[in-house]
């Protein structure tokens, strides 16, 4: 069991992407396992002792602000756990910023399941706002003797549990601070009944759930920064479950350019959409080195053995000269055949062609009356044949179809006047020859 806790309540829990986006990193924070003296109270509803609690930090860039948590028809918004969520009968809310202070000295109020945009109490004389415990300075008012006992009136309180994995005791630090900008202009859909007012969801305590999943739900303010203006870390949602938790979440963010960004978990890039991975957790696994077939840029972690296969850049096309058979990745450019090499002297790409290279030759020239063109090392294909003067005027054009290595043509040039004229041969598989003509 304890094993199982580990690989979740090691530390901190962040995941970050490039410098580009407003997103920097998303922090599910170890808050708290209960204990047996916490499954004591009757009065919140029953707390399976081992139950973890997470927070759920989106760190933004210095100066922006989150302002909504969404899930519309195209991004589900979407939060699970592979047990159900523990929500506080007594003095639970929906929604972080609906507790009074004084409520979170009362039974497990504190370790209720919630969603918020930064804000942890309901606006009074004094707000308080998220912050990770570690960063957490101001002391704690919640367990210990902060706390009721609960139904029990178990001595020295509730929420005492100092478990190492849980990281600083919520005795000492309770992860809520003030914050001098506070948003306003909170608004919400999608969680409670249009008509009884009651919320149903993971959130609400009417009934219990495992998984609350919406493409018509969204929590909104007027934009909310993290307590610390440096890291700026914003928290989301605190959950409390015996289970696995995972997460799909849809971002609205106000930079400070006063542009205004949505960040979603998964689908492609639009003009005001940008595809952040770090919004799914658990995060994916998988090659993170470009220099495999295996790698893609939607991992967020490596996972070992998961890069198999080196890129071998080449020509992977059979009809080439220069065909590679070990190259995994063509790269078309590279390819070469006779009378197309890119610029390249094919005689040194594919040495094995340097005597079979397509040639033209005309004789004699200058010409008066007959002139003998001479196709050779060209493939059985339709062949076109033209005269034109020097302003590009055809004189003269035949299609031909060639059926041997070298191929002869005689073209009677009599009745031409004498000048300067160019001789054009071209052929659908790229050959294209120009040589000028002289008649007499």
């Amino acid at each position: 069991m304890k094993n199982s806790i580990l690989l979740i309540f090691v530390m901190l829990i962040t995941f970050s992407v490039n410098a580009q986006n407003a997103v920097k990193k998303v922090i599910v924070e170890p808050y708290y396992i209960s204990d047996a003296s916490d499954a004591t109270d009757t009065t919140g509803s029953y707390l399976e002792p081992g139950s973890k609690t997470f927070r759920i930090y989106i760190q933004l860039k210095p100066g922006c602000r989150l302002s909504k948590i969404y899930g519309d028809e195209r991004h589900t918004l979407k939060i699970a756990s592979t047990a159900s969520f523990f929500n506080n009968t007594d003095y639970g809310k929906s929604f972080g910023k609906d507790f009074n202070k004084v409520n979170y000295k009362k039974n497990t109020v504190a370790l209720d399941t919630w969603l918020t945009i930064g804000q942890t109490t309901r606006k009074s004389s004094i707000t308080y706002f998220g912050i990770p415990k570690s960063q957490d300075t101001d002391g704690s008012f919640i367990g210990g003797i902060n706390n009721d006992g609960g139904s029990s009136e178990i001595p020295g309180g509730l929420l005492v549990n100092n478990e190492p994995l849980a990281g600083v005791p919520l005795t000492l630090a309770d992860g809520m601070d003030t914050l001098v900008n506070i948003p306003d202009q909170w608004s919400d859909n999608g969680f409670f009944d249009m008509v009884s007012g009651i919320d149903t969801t993971i959130f609400g305590s009417a009934r219990k759930g495992s998984e609350f999943e919406s493409n018509n739900a969204f929590l909104q303010n007027s934009g909310a920064t993290g307590v610390n203006p440096d890291s700026n870390q914003v928290l989301v949602a605190q959950l409390t479950t015996k289970g696995d938790i995972s997460f799909q979440l849809n971002i609205e963010v106000k930079e400070s350019n006063g542009s205004v960004w949505k960040y979603v978990a998964q689908g492609n890039d639009t003009l005001d959409e940008r595809v952040c991975p770090l919004l799914k957790y658990p995060p994916v696994c998988g090659c993170m080195d470009k220099n495999y077939l295996e790698y893609s840029s939607a991992f967020l972690c490596a996972k070992p053995g998961s890069c198999k296969t080196p890129i071998v850049f080449g020509c992977m096309d059979p009809a080439s000269c220069n065909y590679n058979p070990d190259a995994n990745y063509n790269v078309q450019s590279l390819c070469c055949y006779p009378g197309l090499c890119a610029d390249r002297d094919i005689s040194l790409v594919c040495p094995e062609l340097k005597d079979k290279q397509p040639g033209l030759k005309i004789y004699p020239n200058p010409a008066s009356d007959k002139l003998e063109i001479n196709i050779s090392n060209i493939e059985s294909e339709n062949v076109s044949i033209s005269i034109t003067n020097m302003f590009g005027v055809p004189i003269f054009v035949k299609n031909i179809r060639t059926d041997s290595d070298n191929y002869f043509h005689e073209v009677n040039i009599s009745s031409l006047m004498s000048g300067i004229y160019y001789l054009h041969v071209r052929s659908l598989n790229g050959i294209d020859f120009t040589k000028i003509l002289i008649k007499k």
